[in-house]
């Protein structure tokens, strides 16, 4: 069961297609291998198993008359809890959420992966609101890593990273708006996709508060998955745009980010971006010391004047103006500095790969363990923030593993609207480093 469930995407649609499998048998095995996890991960917290075996069942029987049916048809999926799912409303974390009703109308990436013939059953575990690089709340408890059930999976995707590193699901669509994304994949070893804002639906995701469905800046739905041709398929289902294939990095030019004194960074990270660079480097690529002009410090500031007054639902913040004037002129400096011939920038996630669970008093007390010193909780921030606050698309990939173990990635940041080109550098790294399972799990 466990090899399973550990194949890709990509194959067990194959075997569904070919009837070597049954949608209801590989459904049953992903809710075999959670159930065999649960207590030592918490990743699903919540399931509606009765309505998944029905169109598991209804699936199989449109295959057996030979109908034509969609691209994920019979794939079993997880979908973060920070999406409303008919059945399973979005809780959040929140106690005030616990009890929602269970009819509520799909976020529309889920109906996208719906009417593609994927068979949703489970949500994934989330921080409250969606507000922690950790996931935990007092709802559904702490989830654990699954390479170090001491460390935390990341967040506020972190269910969703932990579910495709154990085997409990496929693919899984997460969201976007302080490294949500690309955190959770970086500290469980998986790919995941922040695309460009604005590109993909966030109706139905909460926050903000169920019911409100609208677009709010920074905030991007994206993909993730255990391979780079499950996350070009998956967000080929999520944009409705068709499924491409992976070019050559040959000739690129990859700006390498890596001294940034406003920045906090690791010894680990910083050498899991050069084993990187490396590897592109030796597929052609032209990797050189790089970063746009502008004062790192001041971009933080405006990214922080946007993102604060959103995570406190304060849209009428007067300092918002300002801060969204000085964000745009910061995109003026990065699209010049696209236009000098830079294809992408190569950075790191964090300063840190996965750390302990940290979960005593507020995120302004906590401090990390950076080589041998502290450093702010809050400089998890600090490499995601320009593809957050300027808006393009960014990758975030494996680059192997620390001395102790656990996985640690790298970020490839690209240009506005350029998700295929930046999903190619997913498909170039993955030959040198690529998802491997937790050992012993």
């Amino acid at each position: 069961m466990t090899d399973l469930t550990y194949r890709s995407a990509q194959e067990m649609l194959n075997d569904l297609a070919a009837k070597r499998i049954s949608a209801r048998e590989l459904l049953a095995a992903h809710l075999a291998r959670n159930e065999a996890l649960h207590a030592k991960l918490n990743i699903v917290v919540a399931k509606d198993v009765e309505r998944a075996q029905r169109e598991a069942q209804a699936i199989d029987d449109v295959r057996a008359k030979g109908a034509a049916l969609g691209v994920l048809a019979g794939l079993p999926m997880t979908v973060k809890d920070g999406f409303d799912v008919d059945g399973l409303p979005a809780v959040c974390g929140n106690p005030e959420w616990a009890h929602r009703a269970p009819k509520c109308e799909d976020a529309e990436m889920v109906t996208n992966v719906r009417n593609a013939g994927a068979v949703v059953w489970g949500k994934t575990n989330v921080p409250l609101m969606l507000s922690d690089w950790q996931s935990f709340n007092a709802v559904y408890g702490t989830t654990n890593n699954p390479h170090d059930v001491s460390r935390v999976p990341g967040g506020s995707s972190g269910g969703s990273a932990a579910a495709l590193a154990s085997g409990v699901s496929p693919l899984e669509i997460g969201s976007d708006i302080g490294g949500s994304l690309r955190v959770p994949a970086n500290f469980c070893g998986v790919y995941a996709l922040k695309p460009t804002w604005g590109v993909l639906s966030s109706a139905g995701h909460v926050p903000p508060p169920p019911g409100i469905r609208g677009e709010v800046d920074l905030g991007v739905m994206g993909p993730m998955a255990r391979t780079p041709g499950d996350l070009r398929l998956l967000w080929s289902v999520l944009s409705g745009q068709p499924t491409t294939r992976a070019q050559s990095v040959k000739g690129r030019k990859i700006a390498l980010w890596l001294d940034e004194p406003a920045f906090e960074l690791g010894s680990e990270a910083r050498a899991a971006v050069e084993r990187a660079a490396d590897v592109l480097k030796r597929q052609g690529s032209d990797v050189r010391a790089a970063v746009p002009p502008f004062d790192k410090r001041e971009m933080m500031a405006a990214y922080l004047g946007i993102l604060n007054p959103i995570m406190m639902n304060d849209f009428g913040n007067p300092g918002m103006v300002a801060a969204e004037k000085a964000r745009n002129g910061f995109k003026a400096q990065l699209k010049a500095f696209f236009s000098e011939g830079w294809d992408a920038i190569l950075a790191p996630v964090t300063p840190v790969p996965a750390f302990p669970h940290t979960q005593a008093g507020t995120m302004g007390d906590r401090t990390l363990q950076c080589d041998d010193r502290e450093i702010s909780y809050a400089s998890v921030l600090q490499w995601i923030s320009l593809a957050t606050s300027l808006h393009p698309p960014a990758l975030a990939a494996p680059a192997g593993r620390t001395a102790n173990g656990l996985p640690i990635g790298v970020q490839v940041i690209g240009q506005w609207n350029g998700e295929d080109r930046v999903l190619d550098y997913a498909d170039a790294l993955d030959e040198a480093f690529g998802f491997a399972p937790p050992k012993g799990l």
